[in-house]
């Protein structure tokens, strides 16, 4: 099998003073390897990106302590009817070869979204992480912008509307004898997704047909490219095919944030300009 490994990019050099020359080799350094990263995998992980590690480590023990909550419990709330994304408590219907509940929201204030009494932190911790993953979002997409060479806060004239981000809390079910699907393998149709989980794993890259385990780490946050960049950079960039595995006799917990981009505009005049 061949040995493929993820890269692991540390943007801290982005939150320190531009002026510092030492600051600008280290961010140039950076962009070369998400350059790279987006041309050749469309996966990538991140650290020092600016979220809090105790607060990623605090949401997945709030989400765990929600999700072992009763069935009947956790219906309390579930999506209104007629919502365009199911905010609120999901499960993956018994027929679906996706083995998962879920927890999704919009960005804080929305009034699609419906959380849960118990616990109780868990709704000040989601909001959090969510105002963090946006900021990260917007820091990733300036990134990409010089990656790709385009003038400066170009993609930002694509993105002045943040209401239709969302994130989701995750709880895989444990592996079968049988099966261990826990989402099939697909591309992502957004901008840019981050994900960070718990110790259980199995989330995988494809890459020439070899699927890669990404090993969790503290602190780290996953990034992976979607179809919009991937449209938009004609192919340029990789949206990597990926899933979930699950294990046996462990449920995995996991948050994934979707930044998407505003792309109500023709699509033509970015690629055109890439």
């Amino acid at each position: 099998m061949a040995d493929f490994t993820i890269p692991t990019v540390d943007l801290s050099p982005f939150f320190e003073d531009p002026g510092d020359q030492s600051r600008q080799k280290k961010a140039d350094d950076a962009i070369e390897i998400i350059r790279e990263a987006c041309s050749d995998y469309g996966f990538f992980q991140v650290v020092n990106h600016g979220v809090p590690e105790d607060l990623m480590r605090r949401a997945l023990e709030l989400s765990r302590a929600f999700f072992e909550c009763s069935y009947e419990d956790k219906l309390k709330c579930r999506p209104y009817p007629g919502a365009p994304l199911p905010a609120g408590y999901s499960k993956q219907p018994d027929t679906s070869p996706d083995k998962n509940e879920y927890l999704l929201m919009f960005p804080p204030g929305s009034s699609l979204n419906i959380y849960p009494d118990y616990p109780p932190e868990l709704r000040e911790v989601l909001e959090q992480v969510f105002t963090y993953m946006a900021k990260t979002g917007m820091l990733l997409e300036d990134i990409l912008n010089e990656c790709l060479g385009l003038p400066k806060n170009f993609l930002r004239g694509y993105n002045a509307d943040r209401s239709w981000d969302f994130m989701v809390a995750l709880r895989y079910f444990e592996a079968t004898e049988h099966e261990n699907n826990g989402i099939s393998e697909h591309e992502d149709s957004n901008c840019i997704t981050f994900v960070f989980q718990d110790e259980v794993g199995g989330l995988e890259v494809r890459k020439n047909g070899v699927w890669i385990p990404l090993v969790p780490k503290k602190g780290h946050l996953v990034v992976n490219i979607g179809d919009v960049i991937r449209v938009l950079t004609n192919n340029k960039f990789k949206s990597a095919t990926h899933r979930v595995v699950r294990s046996k006799g462990q449920f995995r917990h996991s948050y994934a944030f979707f930044y998407n981009l505003q792309v109500c505009t023709t699509t033509s005049s970015i690629s055109s300009t890439i």
